[in-house]
């Protein structure tokens, strides 16, 4: 038994469910970033086609579209940046989480054996016992 009367793969195994759940936070964020680059891109488009019209309403407007076209550009470029970033969270996070859980099926596999050795233990001992009666 681990420190706290509580076996170390139990600890681990409450630590990996909490590392899972990081992990799903960090996936809603990509989620959201994703979201979020899909829709400037949507508005790009929108803004070029904008652009391209010739309708004399769309003509008079150029340049506002052409610097709504640039501010755009840069907040897809700025999500793009934030995309990766979150994209190596997760392979980060979920490499921590994969390595908890195998340092948990490890001490689970220990303790288990643990327990076989002691039943056997507790067995011999009971088969050596001075006084015991010899008939099987």
């Amino acid at each position: 038994m681990a420190d706290g009367g509580q076996p170390r793969s139990k600890k681990l195994k409450r630590l990996v469910a909490l590392q899972r759940h990081v992990e799903k936070m960090v996936e809603g964020e990509l989620a959201e970033t994703t979201r979020q680059r899909t829709e400037v891109g949507e508005q790009m488009d929108m803004v070029i086609g904008a652009i391209g019209s010739m309708t004399p309403v769309h003509m008079q407007f150029s340049k506002g579209y052409s610097e709504r076209f640039s501010r755009l550009m840069i907040k897809d470029k700025q999500l793009s940046g934030v995309q990766q970033v979150q994209e190596t969270r997760i392979l980060r996070e979920r490499t921590k989480g994969d390595r908890l859980e195998e340092q948990m099926q490890e001490a689970r596999g220990l303790e288990d054996r643990e327990k076989e050795d002691e039943a056997v233990y507790d067995l011999l001992e009971i088969m050596l016992m001075p006084g015991r009666d010899k008939k099987y």
